[in-house]
């Protein structure tokens, strides 16, 4: 596309370089002299613009520009005459014929016109009558839209925002003949060190615990076991306070959970969380009582407990299964597994197989050997290797799919969970999957996804990450805040440690999450945190070397971590040094007034003996006269003799001045005080 200059515009329309740069700048062109450049279609604009300005009156623009309010009016009423044309000819509408169309709150010049079946030149130029200008891929707002739309005689409303993925896929009803029984899924939930990991491990024979740092299972994971023929799902949710969202999540998938409560430690407040989680995904509770053969145990403690909590189990009256077990011993391990298949008998679980497999992924991380890779749970139809699917804005083709025990399947029927590899990148965790109908629909539908996620972001985010808008928010909100970047190996880890640090703000100090990504600590995050102030949280993630020079020279606060706890002392820690000081009140001296004198142009002088401690110069003082405090204030002079000093101590005599206070007498006592400040 060729272009032209701005005087070249100026002498085709016969005016001067200066009007034609004026005219530009009010309507939003960015022209610098009369050599900038315009594309030909913005030249055209502008002179059809201009000449049209100069031939009509403003009668006639306020004509094109009526109503069609008017327009139906002075159609029913038969004025004939009265009508205005349309500027594009367009044949006159009837009342009837006046269409109603959807738009959604904004959109663009080009997706307006396609709708109204017109060209994008044209609003173009009804929008040039309005005095704005504005390109075909230029986004305008829903009013401007319903302006243009009603010079065409068209209505608008607002269109309906609905779920992306559920609007593409939609939600499949399945015939009961298509329907087969499927495992249960299972999520073991409780309060920290009741031993729900090690419960696992003695269903599943394996000893995850021990690969967790500092003991606690770090992050969700799923596996299948077999019994009397049955197959049942399991998924191990972590038991620290600070994974709260992830237990949330992993609840929300399953048909039971089981409550691990140890019998010599009762209901905790980790156990009443679950419990809360549990009810609020609708999931039957099995109450396995831990840590039976401890001697401190107490069932009947529990039981009461549980009551408390509106579990009444059977052995009182209630509905709630409870099995005492011993996950150290592997005591009732069985009969818990035995009442986990008869609840999930009641429950009647059944899935359709024979469908395109849609479900949840319940973890993700990015494998340095293997790119992404997530854990899914297929809920229902049967996932299978070479599917398209699509979570998110992650896409891709199932390129391999691993079970719990490390083995290569081909496919995975509901209830089954896998390790899937051929992502785009890392999904989220707790985002459902679809598999598409191919690899062109798996990846639009994901490019969708992250347009609008782009788009929710920017609205939600009032001002760029920027030190000066930080600070001129800070002190608009009298709030002062820590920015923080997380990294971490896997999303779960992400999601948990923003959670238990963003639970640390207060009144004074709030802790902001700016960014939370999986993966190591790469130059931009090292760069966001250098342009916003923040510092780098990295959770089982160590930086390259060449990060860590960029940091050290950038002045950014790298901090790695791979147990929680530390992360959080160290945080709380920070957030001290950010608080204001408090300052508390130190009295350093008392002196007595024994005699006043009044200097011309002064005011009044106190001779005073200091009783006790000393009287500084630049402390507080009050006055105290019949034990009520009559001034507070500063002294303005400390003289010993006639020179100046800065203290006087106990058993001397002084020479003192209040500031701004004059009506001093014998027999007043002066307190000096200092404010000390205190280390919060």
């Amino acid at each position: 596309m060729s272009k032209v200059r701005v005087y070249e515009v100026a002498q085709k329309l016969n005016i001067t370089s200066k009007e034609i740069m004026d005219m530009l700048a009010k309507y939003g062109f960015e022209v610098h002299s009369h050599m900038s450049t315009l594309e030909d279609e913005e030249a055209n604009l502008v002179m059809n613009y201009y000449k049209e300005v100069t031939k009509e009156t403003n009668t006639e623009i306020a004509a094109v520009t009526t109503k069609p309010t008017q327009k139906k009016l002075q159609k029913k009423q038969g004025k004939e005459s009265d009508m205005i044309e349309n500027k594009n000819n367009q044949p006159e509408t009837n009342e009837d014929e006046i269409k109603i169309i959807q738009i959604p709150a904004s959109l663009t010049l080009k997706e307006l016109a396609d709708k109204l079946d017109v060209t994008a030149t044209e609003l173009i130029k009804r929008l040039m009558k309005r005095g704005k200008l504005a390109t075909m891929n230029q986004e305008i707002d829903f009013d401007t839209a319903t302006e243009l739309a009603e010079e065409f005689d068209v209505l608008t409303e607002v269109e309906e925002e609905k779920d992306l993925m559920e609007e593409i896929f939609g939600e499949i009803i399945d015939e009961e003949k298509d329907l087969e029984k499927r495992p249960p899924v299972v999520v073991v939930m409780g309060h920290v060190d009741h031993g729900k990991t090690s419960l696992l491990d003695a269903i599943r024979s394996t000893h995850v615990t021990a690969k967790e740092a500092g003991g606690i299972t770090q992050h969700i994971g799923a596996s299948q076991i077999s019994i009397k023929g049955e197959k049942i799902t399991f998924l191990d949710t972590p038991g620290h306070e600070a994974f709260t969202a992830m237990r949330l999540r992993g609840a929300q998938v399953t048909d039971i959970a089981i409550l691990v409560v140890a019998a010599d430690d009762g209901v905790m407040p980790q156990t009443i969380e679950a419990i809360n989680h549990a009810r609020a995904a609708n999931v039957q509770i099995i109450v396995a009582m831990n840590k039976i053969d401890k001697p401190g145990a107490n069932p009947d403690r529990v039981k009461q407990e549980l009551a408390d909590q509106g579990l009444l189990v059977e052995d009182w009256g209630g509905d709630i299964i409870c099995v005492p077990v011993s996950a150290l011993k592997g005591e009732g391990i069985d009969t818990l597994l035995e009442m986990v298949l008869l609840v999930a008998e009641m429950g009647d679980l059944k899935a359709n197989p024979r469908r395109k497999a849609r479900g949840t992924i319940i973890e993700a991380q990015l494998d340095k050997g293997r790119g992404p890779v997530a854990t899914v749970l297929v809920q229902s139809g049967t996932l299978q290797v070479g599917d398209p699917i699509v979570a998110g804005s992650a896409y891709g083709r199932v390129r391999a799919m691993i079970d719990d025990k490390g083995r290569n399947v081909k496919k995975a029927l509901p209830s089954t969970p896998v390790e899937i590899l051929g992502l785009s990148e890392v999904p989220t965790g707790g985002e459902l999957f679809y598999v598409a109908k191919n690899d062109k629909q798996a990846r639009q539908v994901a490019e969708q996804i992250r347009a609008q996620g782009r788009v929710q972001m920017i609205g939600q985010t009032p001002n760029k990450v920027s030190l000066d808008d930080l600070f001129s928010q800070i002190q608009e909100g009298k709030m002062k805040e820590l920015n923080i970047i997380i990294k971490a190996d896997v999303q779960g880890s992400v999601e948990a440690v923003k959670q238990s640090l963003e639970k640390l703000s207060n009144e004074e100090v709030r802790i902001r999450t700016i960014h939370g990504g999986v993966g190591t600590i790469t130059e931009s995050d090292v760069q966001l945190a250098s342009a916003s102030g923040a510092i780098i949280i990295g959770f089982n993630v160590r930086p390259e070397s060449a990060v860590k020079a960029i940091a050290d020279r950038e002045e950014v606060d790298v901090r790695l971590y791979r147990v929680i706890y530390n992360a959080i002392e160290d945080i709380k820690l920070a957030m001290k040094g950010m608080l204001d000081p408090e300052y508390v009140e130190k009295v350093v001296g008392h002196a007595e007034i024994r005699q006043t004198f009044k200097v011309s142009g002064l005011g009044t002088v106190g001779g005073a003996y200091v009783l006790d401690g000393k009287i500084v110069r630049n402390a507080g003082v009050r006055i105290v006269r019949d034990g009520i405090v009559v001034y507070e204030g500063n002294l303005t002079s400390l003289k010993r003799f006639k020179d100046d000093a800065k203290e006087v101590n106990t058993g001397y005599e002084c020479g003192v001045m209040f500031e701004k206070y004059n009506d001093i007498k014998e027999g007043d006592n002066v307190e000096a005080f200092i404010m000390e400040e205190v280390p919060r």
